[in-house]
C-alpha cells in the first residue's frame, strides 16, 4: 500500500504538504472595492461637469438675449431721444447767435459812445460810408420817432414770441434767423430801458451812416438780416419745425 502511494503519488491538498492558507494583503479588498466606486465618481463627475458647462453655455445665451434685448432698446430709446436732442442743439444754436449779435452791438455802441459821440464823423470809405454816433428815438433807421413806447413794447413782444417759438425749433437755417432776430431786438431794447431820457424811452445809438441812407447800427443789420432770411425760407416752404410744404 505505502509502494502503491510512493508509486501514484500524494494529492496536491495543501494541507498536506504542510502548506500555509492563501491569505489576503490588507487593504487589497478595500483597494478593488475602491476602484468600481471611484469610475462611479468619475462618471458621476464629468456628468456634472457636463452639465455645469450646458448650463454655462445656457446662461451665456440668455446673458446674451438679454444684452442684445437692452442694446435694441436702447436703440430705440435713442431714436425716440432722437428729435429731442435735435430739437436742443438747435436751440442752442438759436440762442448761440442772439448773444454774439447781442455782444457785438452792446460792445459797439460802448465803444462809440465812449470814443465817437461828440466828435466830427469818421470816413470809413470816402465820403460812401461814415461813422457818425446820433441818437435814435424811433425805430430802426430813424423812423417813427415819436413811437418810442410802442416800439419798445413791440421789441419786448418780438422776444417773446421767439422765445415761446424755440420750443418747436428743428431746423438750423430758421435758428440762425430767429438768433438774429433776437439779438437785434435785445440790443435796441436794451438801449431803450436804460439810455437816456428814461426807462422806455431811451434812445438807440446809430453810428453806421451810408451815403444818402438812415443811420443806423449793428442790431438794425442783425434784424434786417434775419427779417430777409426768413422771407426766403418761408419762399421756400421750409417751416421752423423742419418741415418743408409746397403751396
Amino acid at each position: 500500500m505505502a509502494e502503491a502511494e510512493r508509486i501514484i503519488g500524494t494529492p496536491d491538498i495543501p494541507e498536506a504538504a504542510g502548506a500555509e492558507p492563501e491569505r489576503s494583503v490588507p487593504g487589497s479588498d478595500a483597494a478593488a472595492a475602491a476602484e468600481p466606486a471611484a469610475e462611479s465618481d468619475g462618471a458621476k463627475d464629468a456628468t456634472d461637469a457636463k452639465g455645469a458647462s450646458e448650463g454655462s453655455d445656457g446662461a451665456e445665451g440668455e446673458s446674451g438675449g438679454a444684452a442684445a434685448g437692452t442694446s435694441g432698446d436702447a436703440a430705440d430709446g435713442a431714436d425716440a431721444d432722437g428729435p429731442k436732442d435735435k430739437g436742443k442743439r438747435k436751440i442752442a444754436v438759436l440762442f448761440a447767435v442772439a448773444v454774439f449779435a447781442y455782444a457785438l452791438d452792446l460792445i459797439s455802441k460802448m465803444i462809440v459812445v465812449a470814443k465817437l459821440e461828440h466828435h466830427e464823423p469818421i470816413d470809413v470809405i470816402g465820403d460812401w460810408l461814415r461813422f457818425n454816433a446820433i441818437r435814435n428815438a424811433g425805430a430802426a433807421f430813424g423812423f417813427g420817432e415819436a413811437f418810442t413806447v410802442i416800439f419798445t413794447c413791440i421789441a419786448a413782444g418780438v422776444i417773446v414770441v421767439i422765445a415761446r417759438l424755440a420750443r418747436k425749433l428743428y431746423s438750423l437755417p430758421w435758428a440762425i434767423a430767429l438768433g438774429l432776430l433776437l439779438g437785434g431786438a435785445l440790443g435796441n431794447l436794451t438801449d431803450r430801458l436804460f439810455r437816456s431820457p428814461g426807462v422806455f424811452e431811451g434812445a438807440v445809438v446809430d453810428f453806421i451812416a451810408p451815403k444818402g441812407f438812415a443811420v443806423f447800427n449793428l442790431a438794425d443789420s442783425a434784424i434786417v438780416c434775419g427779417g430777409i432770411l426768413i422771407v426766403l425760407l418761408s419762399f421756400r416752404g421750409l417751416d421752423p419745425d423742419g418741415t418743408v410744404h409746397k403751396d
